[in-house]
């Protein structure tokens, strides 16, 4: 997926996982995307399998997962790895500029120049005031 597709977007960026306490929170991300996709956010889901084996699935059984269970509309990567040796490009130029992820649901925040504004732990909600102030605040 080439991420120059998204160039002059705000893209918040999640490492994600099916099978973790914090997959609910697909409702919550899909909930900001459709409230904020026609402002410019684009909502950048990534599986991940490095936290807990939580995310054991075929990229086809994580789609299928998505749009059954919580009606997932926001683009969803390949599944990659999010750290460690085989750490994807991607996710290695997010935890250089802002930190590791350090469960699934890590939330990156990228500005409409690509730079990095801020991580959010996995506890933080989609729909909380520090996560959408932030988001309202990079389109602008």
């Amino acid at each position: 997926m080439p991420l120059s597709a998204y160039k002059g977007k705000v893209v918040l960026v999640v490492n994600t996982a099916s099978q973790c306490g914090y997959t609910p929170q697909y409702t919550g991300l899909e909930s900001t995307y459709k409230k904020y996709k026609d402002q410019g956010l684009v909502v950048l889901g990534v599986p991940a399998n490095n936290f807990g084996g939580q995310e054991p699935g075929t990229n086809e059984e994580i789609k299928t997962f998505c749009t059954r269970n919580y009606q997932v509309t926001f683009p969803m990567a390949g599944k990659v790895s999010v750290k460690g040796a085989d750490q994807a490009p991607l996710f290695r130029f997010l935890s250089e500029t802002a930190g590791d992820p350090k469960w699934n649901f890590t939330k990156y925040l990228v500005g409409k120049d690509g730079k990095v504004i801020k991580r959010f732990d996995s506890k933080v909600e989609p729909a909380s005031a520090e996560l959408t102030g932030a988001i309202e605040t990079a389109l602008r």
